[in-house]
């Protein structure tokens, strides 16, 4: 059976998690994906254990080539990489591609039917376009870290990388969207995501709120401002679950699963808007009712009867989850050392795609050779443009 994307070639210039997160999408789809790094490498590699799991996360599977851009035989290379491309993806600083001749408008004009996909901090129209953008600043500027954290503390970031990981989503959707017109219409697209845009539109309920009031969210812990119980924790014995259950008939059957069912018809709760203002005295009532339980008692009486609950689980229970396990999210891949190690695959499942090579992220330059070679390079060809550093090969 043929991967949705057999046939298709990736020239991808990014470095760190978005850009390359996304072609790790088109990978997985079965594309041919060639990452262009630095004859040093890219900048993940320089910043130690972080780098390495972010290179290892978002680049199996890849083919790589190590060059010189800011060398006129390096663009030449590229430009022949890009001659045989079907899309073109990278992040780097907004200006460096085109000083590199690699930009959008040049490249678009040498091939029409090209897609193009560029990943930025903060668009490419605005005033801050010239920006460096990180997904930390995405969090500040887009009112994440000002929802996030308890009401008296400070405003706290999302304990990973979300705006990057999910720029990747997106930017993987608009591409595909893009390469469906090219067959459609033969015509290829530009297409642009900024770590901004995404991290405001992730936050869809929140703005559709303030939208709609004109009230501004604020940072309320962990539950819901609008809806109680709703995300509120309660310890267990052993841990703690988070429960949601704010709809009339959840908070109903709630009550009654606790043996408290004196609390729907208490006046401090009969509603939601009243839960919402008392929701202090609604967690300890609660709370008082799950500090008894174990964890698996509280999801066995919960979940079996329709009441949204979960496990607050640590990284280590969360690999032992059996419903984890049945994914086979977590898979095992060679080195470019020969050695297996663990890491993570894409999160959906398509008939058509059993997995992939099963080959991790690739050293620095591993396939350069094997790339010239593709385009005609001759063995003292490439041994020349070694010499002169104007590509890497591995070490």
């Amino acid at each position: 059976m043929n991967p949705p994307l057999e046939g298709v070639r990736v020239v991808d210039f990014g470095q760190f998690i978005a850009a390359p997160a996304a072609t790790q999408i088109l990978v997985d789809l079965g594309a041919d994906v060639i990452k262009v790094e630095p004859v040093h490498g890219e900048s993940a590699r320089l910043i130690g254990l972080y780098g390495e799991a972010i290179l290892r996360t978002y680049n199996r599977d890849k083919r790589c080539i190590a060059l010189d851009l800011k060398n006129p035989h390096g663009q030449k290379i590229a430009r022949q990489l890009i001659d045989g491309a079907d899309i073109v993806v990278q992040n780097l600083r907004p200006g460096v591609m085109e000083s590199f001749g690699l930009g959008a408008a040049a490249v678009r004009a040498a091939h029409p039917r090209l897609v193009y996909a560029t990943v930025s901090g903060f668009g490419l129209h605005g005033p801050s376009k010239g920006r460096p953008g990180l997904d930390i600043a995405a969090q500040a500027e887009s009112g994440i870290m000002w929802v996030t954290g308890e009401a008296d503390s400070e405003p706290q970031r999302v304990g990973f990388p979300m705006v990057d990981a999910a720029a990747a989503h997106v930017l993987a959707q608009a591409i595909l969207g893009a390469y469906v017109r090219r067959l459609r219409f033969g015509a290829g697209d530009e297409v642009e995501v900024s770590l901004l845009e995404v991290a405001i539109h992730l936050q869809g309920p929140n703005w559709g709120e303030y939208l709609l009031t004109g009230n501004p969210p604020v940072r309320s812990g962990n539950g819901q401002p609008t809806v109680a119980p709703a995300a509120d924790i309660m310890p267990t014995r052993d841990g703690a679950i988070v429960v949601s259950a704010y709809s009339v008939p959840h908070f109903e059957k709630l009550c009654r699963l606790i043996q408290r069912p004196d609390l729907v018809l208490d006046a401090r709760f009969e509603s939601n808007a009243v839960r919402v203002a008392n929701r202090a005295e609604l967690l300890v009532e609660l709370r008082a009712a799950f500090a008894h339980m174990s964890t698996e008692q509280a999801m066995d009486l919960l979940t079996p009867n329709g009441v949204v609950a979960g496990r607050i689980s640590s990284y280590d229970e969360v690999r032992k989850n059996p419903d984890v396990e049945a994914t086979g999210l977590f898979i095992d891949v060679e080195g470019p050392d020969g050695t297996q190690h663990t890491t993570l695959g894409s999160p959906w499942h398509l008939a058509s795609v059993i997995g992939g090579d099963g080959r991790g992220a690739p050293g620095i330059g591993q396939h350069t050779a094997e790339l010239l070679s593709e385009l005609g390079y001759t063995g003292q060809d490439i041994s020349t443009l070694a010499a002169r550093s104007v590509i890497g090969l591995p070490q």
